[in-house]
């Protein structure tokens, strides 16, 4: 594909409603060619939440994403936020965009504290590949951490025709690799009275997926790929224990390529986090530079975007989706 064929980098920004769910998407300020759109992850995602694009773009774009199921966002219906939640919000506004997820926790005290203690337990036994035993004894100790992992499990499409009721069965159905994944992913669903916790898991997962189909399109092998998706869920750890991210990594078992992507941005994987982040951040003019020195055309960035988006829907918003990278 020549340059001239290849489509700008776009961003779809992840909308909460009043309560701070993720519940809708939109369109990014990044532009894009629209006959390079990738139509079926749009409207796979139009499908899936309701999915918008500001008035004012690109009259051809705005038709494209029309074509794909999107809607025009009314001004008057969205509100950011950056700090926290407005509890006083006018009544027209149905969204809220901006980063008010990623601010400080309240400082945890009494049962929250102590779940907060078991929840860095529970990373460290998994990254430590610890005995099935020592996982289901820790999750015995505090029930919200069980009742979350089941109830993640049981919002992706299993296939096996059967709900999933103890942690024996999701150890039997997803097998050790995968549960690792569902239990790391877990610990941004089940904070006690913090309503980050949604928009959280839901960040989280899209940089996880994203993070994982990058590494495979820059050839990296299986193993690499999975310490991606361990990198895109690490990344904001520190954020949702409100904890410097050096601090809690340094009791966890985990390689240097991950701690060194995680801390330094260095390496393969540390250039992948920076790009996704970039994007995160709206900072579509150093795109192109970061996509040309992981030697990925902006096509594929786009539709590895997408996808993430379509498997975070899975996981966070409680749509069919797949446990299977």
């Amino acid at each position: 594909m020549t340059a001239t064929m290849t489509a700008p980098p776009m961003f779809l920004q992840l909308l909460a409603d009043r309560n701070g769910s993720p519940a809708a998407l939109l369109w990014g300020a990044g532009g894009a060619d629209a006959g390079l759109l990738p139509q079926q992850p749009l409207a796979e995602l139009a499908g899936g939440m309701p999915c918008f694009y500001r008035d004012g773009i690109d009259p051809a774009l705005a038709a494209a994403l029309q074509q794909a199921g999107w809607q025009p966002l009314p001004s008057n219906a969205v509100q950011r936020a950056d700090a926290e939640l407005d509890k006083n919000m006018p009544s027209a506004i149905q969204w809220v965009e901006g980063d008010w997820f990623l601010a400080a926790p309240p400082k945890p005290v009494g049962a929250q504290a102590v779940s907060r203690a078991l929840a860095l337990q529970m990373v460290q036994l998994v990254t430590a590949d610890a005995d099935t035993h020592e996982i289901e004894a820790l999750l015995r100790k505090d029930p919200t951490l069980s009742y979350h992992l089941l109830k993640l499990v049981n919002s992706l499409g299993m296939g096996t025709g059967r709900r999933v009721t103890s942690f024996s069965q999701a150890i039997l159905i997803l097998g050790r690799a995968q549960l690792r994944r569902w239990l790391n992913l877990m610990l941004f669903s089940s904070r006690e009275n913090d309503q980050r916790s949604a928009m959280l898991l839901a960040r989280v997962a899209v940089r996880a997926r994203a993070l994982e189909l990058l590494a495979k399109a820059i050839g990296l092998g299986k193993p690499l790929q999975e310490q991606g998706f361990m990198v895109g869920m690490f990344s904001l750890l520190g954020v949702l224990f409100g904890m410097p991210l050096e601090e809690v990594l340094q009791p966890l078992t985990v390689s240097d390529e991950v701690k060194l992507a995680l801390l330094d941005k260095d390496g393969e994987l540390g250039a992948l986090l920076a790009l996704l982040e970039a994007g995160e951040r709206g900072e579509f003019d150093a795109l192109p530079a970061l996509l040309g020195a992981l030697g990925l055309d902006a096509d594929v960035y786009n539709q590895i975007v997408a996808e993430a988006n379509l498997w975070m829907q899975g996981v966070a918003v409680g749509k069919s989706g797949s446990a299977n990278a």
